[in-house]
């Protein structure tokens, strides 16, 4: 009897047909979704990545990643310790016939799987496997060679006076740089001594405070410790590397040596000092013979002596100002006489340094150069123009701290509590004084604001009456009972018309 063959429907082989393109495709799933980063057919195709876009990539992930963020080893290649522990392997031990038959037997059960195993593909970081998929191939020809991992941390986010709303205090504020090289008074009725037994001064008063900056100040440390300070108090957003720069030029200095050394043997001599104001005040004042009788004479910014000798004396030691004072002062009253600051071998000049311009035209000042673009330059573009034959010996910088103490147990405004805060400080002739103030044994002021203001003009040198204002960014009011409680305390003389 002879059998009968039965063939398939075309049905039924439409139906073998696609069940066999759908197990093939869900074995392709599984195949790619264990190996996403493996080349099945050839390892010579591989996507050239910059070095630097590596990088920018690492950077990105940790900023969005709060969990450390692990790189593989750089040498990684076939075999590597690091891909033993990575999920990414290699495929030197890959059967694909044994692989196709164990996804062919995966049914139901393997595409669900597959879908989750999707779905938890895609919540990964393409660009970390990215990453490691350019180390593991590292070793191939064509791509770029990487030797060193790229940084895992970001920068620390620096600190910036608009994230405060009025000025941040740290444990740290009040604690400053000493100076502990500088001799003892041996005047005995120096201002230091008189401090030291004042109720009010004797926790306030730091005889040892370093007034001036040098080379030997700036280091990483310093650095971190300044930047929680906005200037002329710190470095706070200002150019770490124009900073170092600036400093870095500043060579080492005696302190206080400068007027104490210069005793020798008169032991028991005091050294007066007087500090002249640019207060109208001393118009028809009569005060020069007095202030040129003392041993040293501070003189600040629009220091106009032509024509006011009888007034504000014609002696100049030390001359205090601020790049933008200087300049300024130079252009605005260069008609009055006061073409160039004072000069003379014997003057030392005190820069109180207010921010960013003032290190960029301290820099052009000590390279002899042109001033950047931006940064008073359109005041006459070379500092050293201002001067007649610079000596840095004669240049000395006034510290930082030295400004911030002053602030803190000085001059500590209200205006501080402020979201405007951060553009108070006092004026120049207060940081003058107040340093003269622990450079000198006995001091005398004139020209600073008092008791009855309103009767004299801005300036002694005024044409025309000109009525003092009172802006925010200084506290003329806190300057003036802070001058009548350091006379009347007898820690020095302030010259006042009744």
């Amino acid at each position: 009897m002879r059998l009968g063959r039965k063939f398939p429907t075309s049905s039924q082989l439409f139906l073998l047909g696609f069940s066999f393109l759908i197990l093939s495709f869900a074995a392709y799933i599984g195949f790619t979704e264990k190996y996403p980063y493996s080349h099945f057919f050839s390892f010579q195709h591989i996507k050239k990545v910059p070095l630097f876009d590596i990088q920018n990539d690492v950077q990105e992930v940790v900023a969005t990643n709060p969990k450390p963020l692990e790189l593989p080893d750089t040498r990684a290649g076939p075999g590597s310790s690091s891909l033993q522990k990575d999920p990414v392997k290699g495929l030197e031990n890959y059967n694909v016939p044994e692989r196709q038959a164990e996804f062919q037997d995966a049914s139901t059960s393997l595409q669900k799987q597959t879908r989750r195993n999707q779905t938890n593909l895609r919540k990964q970081s393409n660009k970390i496997n990215l990453i490691k998929e350019h180390s593991a191939k590292a070793s191939v020809s064509d791509v770029q060679q990487v030797t060193h991992p790229a940084p895992l941390a970001t920068t620390p986010k620096r600190l910036k006076a608009a994230d405060f709303k009025s000025e941040p205090r740290w444990k740290f504020d009040d604690i400053y740089l000493l100076d502990n090289s500088t001799p003892p008074s041996t005047c005995p009725d120096s201002l230091r001594n008189k401090a030291a037994k004042s109720d009010w001064l004797h926790d306030i008063f730091l005889p040892n405070i370093t007034v001036f900056m040098d080379r030997s100040h700036f280091s990483d440390s310093e650095w971190k410790r300044m930047d929680h300070f906005a200037p002329p108090f710190g470095f706070m957003e200002l150019n770490f590397s124009l900073v170092k720069e600036v400093i870095s030029m500043l060579p080492p200095k005696p302190y206080h040596h400068i007027l104490f050394a210069r005793n020798g043997s008169q032991t028991s001599k005091c050294i007066t000092c007087a500090v002249v104001g640019n207060g109208g005040i001393l118009n028809n004042s009569r005060m020069g013979k007095e202030i040129d009788s003392h041993d040293y004479v501070f003189r600040v910014s629009g220091a106009v002596i032509k024509g006011y000798e009888k007034d504000v004396g014609t002696r100049t030691s030390f001359y205090g100002f601020t790049a933008f004072s200087l300049v300024t002062s130079v252009m605005i009253l260069g008609n009055r006489g006061f073409k160039k600051i004072p000069a003379g071998k014997e003057i030392k000049y005190l820069h109180f340094l207010e921010g960013a311009r003032d290190y960029e035209w301290l820099k052009a000042l000590l390279l002899n150069a042109n001033v950047r673009k931006g940064f008073l330059d359109y005041y006459g573009p070379r500092p050293r123009d201002k001067f007649d034959n610079f000596n840095l010996d004669q240049y000395f910088v006034i510290h930082p701290d030295f400004l911030r103490y002053t602030k803190n147990r000085f001059l500590k405004s209200k205006s501080l509590e402020k979201p405007y805060w951060r553009i108070y400080r006092p004026t120049t002739g207060a940081f003058l004084l107040l340093t003269a103030l622990h450079l000198c044994d006995q001091v005398s002021a004139y020209g600073y604001i008092t008791e009855g203001y309103q009767k004299y003009s801005d300036h002694y040198y005024d044409k025309e009456r000109k009525r003092l204002i009172f802006y925010t960014n200084h506290d003329f009011d806190l300057e003036r009972k802070v001058w009548k409680q350091l006379h009347d305390a007898n820690i020095m003389k302030l010259y006042q018309r009744t």
